[in-house]
């Protein structure tokens, strides 16, 4: 990381951090299940646009998450100001897409994780519209199997209501952070097994479910509207990549 970059990071969370604290009057809980050094893996429920910051800024440790190349391409003062604000929480601009722009995502926290730092995922996918807890998608069992780091389950309460789904603006209401014991998923297998990678994501997204307590779905998030694209998603519900849309 070069000077100016960690400069622009300490400074991002000397002045968010502290707003965000009086804002959402944050009860965080578990923050010792966070390792201190180390690649983690932080798999967190999806409800709001903030959780990302939330967890960012909440966290005892530098985390990073994916994000949309588009709040890094900005021109002119709003620009400066979405690269910096997103830079300085840890963000990674990736673009939108499956295939080989998904896989490139997963490949960029790989990097991250193997360099020993601490990366946020979603195993849902994108941010859940009625509260329900859906079905993970594989990525996150893919980046634990090939890396080796443990999965911190998280559970994100009260984040739906500082900034529900379609509101442009956020709302004072207070936000709950539970990070649960790390997991090891290298018992259930190789990351290259659909089976382990399967299992070792019903695994994480159980101690997500114990945490938040939401209902569960039994069902992956936004699903297809065509019958071609349901066949398609049946063959492809197990391919780690679908675990990766940004925000």
């Amino acid at each position: 990381m070069s000077g100016s970059t960690k400069f622009t990071t300490t400074l991002s969370r000397a002045v968010v951090t502290p707003l965000a604290r009086m804002l959402w009057r944050p009860r965080i809980i578990g923050r010792k299940n966070v390792p201190k050094r180390g690649p983690v893996i932080l798999a967190s429920n999806h409800r709001s646009f903030i959780d990302s910051p939330a967890i960012t800024l909440m966290a005892p440790r530098k985390v990073s998450f994916l994000a949309k190349q588009e709040y890094f391409t900005g021109s002119g003062v709003k620009g400066a100001l979405s690269r910096a604000f997103f830079g300085g929480i840890g963000a990674i601009g990736v673009e939108r897409g499956a295939g080989a722009a998904a896989q490139h995502a997963l490949d960029l926290g790989l990097e991250r994780l193997e360099a020993g730092e601490a990366f946020a995922i979603y195993p849902e996918g994108t941010r859940s519209l009625d509260g329900r807890l859906y079905k993970g998608r594989t990525g996150v069992a893919w980046l634990a199997l090939t890396s080796g780091a443990p999965v911190v389950p998280v559970a994100l309460t009260g984040t739906e209501d500082v900034q529900p789904v379609g509101s442009r603006l956020p709302k004072l209401a207070r936000v709950t952070i539970e990070f649960g014991k790390p997991l090891d998923l290298s018992g259930y297998g190789e990351a290259s097994s659909g089976r382990a990678r399967r299992h070792a994501t019903d695994a994480v997204m159980a101690a997500i479910q114990e945490l938040s307590g939401q209902e569960s779905a039994n069902a992956y998030n936004n699903p297809p509207a065509t019958i071609v694209e349901r066949v398609r998603q049946a063959l492809r519900r197990d391919d780690p990549t679908q675990a990766v849309e940004p925000d």
